[in-house]
């Protein structure tokens, strides 16, 4: 790592890692007109190879079973089909949109058919337009599916798909850059309280610099817990591995392949070209070290494969073209994100802990933590019950459909 020393030794706020959360909340920072602050965004890696961000399937949805999660899903979507506009009418910005192949949620049993009836009953009165079909139903619309075991299936087919985050995530970081947010690789590698320990004052950098801050805001994905505990905090996050492959079948489908969420959590997706992307997990999901991105072939030979090739048949002779190993930022707590102030540390802000499905909430959770920190509360969308004190109360938000 190569390492870059600010231009100034104090910054209004200090963001800790600068991937796809970082730079949300960078960017609406500088979006907001009550903000004339300075902003430092410090990443160990500008490249971003080894974060979540870079290796994600970059897909949203809104089967959600909580209406707060549909809603945040809502601004995504609404954020990527107008990113333009919400860009201050920038005529450098794309035109993006999302390829609503939809999610397929497949049940195999009626405790989960209980689940996915009670969840569309969430998401429809948020306005999704999410649909339950029998095996019968599916069979019919996907016929490449085999349905033998299943008992009903969950799919909604508008605003829920592929979507450039890559595009989202550059436009991000050249527009704060532009406002005059500043990004610099390095890594914070303390952080300094007053004496009562109820303010961050300054943070350390690898470089040896000192950087005196009015907030600080921990968007370190899987790294979360190591910053929060340089501030004297602990929170319930910790990578766990998640596996990835793109493959091409010998007798590609006849259509869009919905993201398809195996009963055994294998999903499959569409990729474009005759190919597909699929993820998973090993049946035992430890913690791994922060730099664990070794790939585990058993998984794909022994779990995985057999698993598309039983779901779909034309998947029994299909070629890797390429895995990759990546960390989902794992909330043990509750597999929800952890977002706005410490009760104790007033200037200590969380973003972090979204277990798997962090891009998507990207736009909603960047602009709620902007508002908190500028107007002490979100404007918008409220994120209270998001907050960090939670979680020593515990005060579980379940969410039934976490992949």
């Amino acid at each position: 790592m190569t390492t870059q020393t600010p231009k100034n030794t104090s910054y209004d706020v200090v963001i800790v890692g600068g991937a796809m959360m970082g730079a949300s909340a960078a960017w609406f920072l500088s979006d907001d007109k009550d903000f004339d602050g300075t902003v430092l965004v410090v990443d160990r890696d500008l490249s971003y190879e080894n974060t979540s961000t870079m290796h994600t399937n970059s897909c949203m949805r809104q089967q959600f079973s909580g209406d707060l999660n549909v809603r945040i899903s809502q601004f995504a979507a609404d954020f990527v089909k107008n990113l333009p506009r919400y860009m201050g009418d920038d005529d450098r910005v794309p035109d993006l949109s999302i390829r609503s192949f939809g999610y397929m949620y497949l049940a195999d049993n009626e405790g989960f058919a209980d689940v996915l009836r009670e969840s569309r009953e969430v998401q429809v009165a948020a306005g999704a337009g999410t649909q339950l079909m029998t095996p019968e139903q599916i069979k019919a619309a996907y016929p490449f599916y085999n349905v033998d075991d299943i008992v009903l299936g969950s799919i909604n087919l508008v605003d829920e798909g592929y979507w450039d985050a890559t595009a989202v995530f550059d436009w991000w970081r050249k527009s704060a850059r532009e406002r005059g947010v500043e990004y610099v690789e390095n890594e914070v590698v303390a952080i300094t309280k007053n004496a009562a320990g109820t303010r961050v004052e300054s943070v350390t950098l690898q470089s040896g610099d000192v950087i005196a801050c009015g907030q600080l805001l921990n968007a370190s994905g899987p790294r979360a817990a190591r910053t929060a505990q340089m501030a004297g905090i602990t929170i319930p996050v910790e990578p766990r591995k998640r596996y990835s492959w793109i493959f091409s079948a010998e007798q590609p489908l006849d259509r869009d392949l919905p993201l398809t969420i195996d009963p055994s959590g294998v999903h499959v997706r569409e990729n474009g070209g005759g190919t597909y992307q699929c993820g998973g997990h090993s049946e035992i999901d430890p913690a791994v070290e922060y730099d664990d991105f070794v790939m585990d072939h058993s998984t794909w030979e022994n779990h995985v494969w057999p698993i598309l090739a039983t779901r779909i048949p034309q998947f029994e002779a299909i070629k890797v073209q390429s895995e990759w190993a990546g960390h989902y930022s794992m909330n043990t707590f509750d597999h929800n994100a952890i977002m706005g102030p410490h009760m104790e540390v007033e200037n200590f802000f969380f973003l972090n802990g979204f277990s798997g499905h962090g891009l998507q909430q990207s736009p909603a959770m960047g602009r709620g933590t902007a508002e908190i920190m500028v107007h002490g509360k979100c404007q918008t969308l409220d994120m209270t019950q998001f907050h960090f004190d939670r979680i020593p109360a515990g005060r579980k938000i379940i969410e039934k459909a976490i992949i």
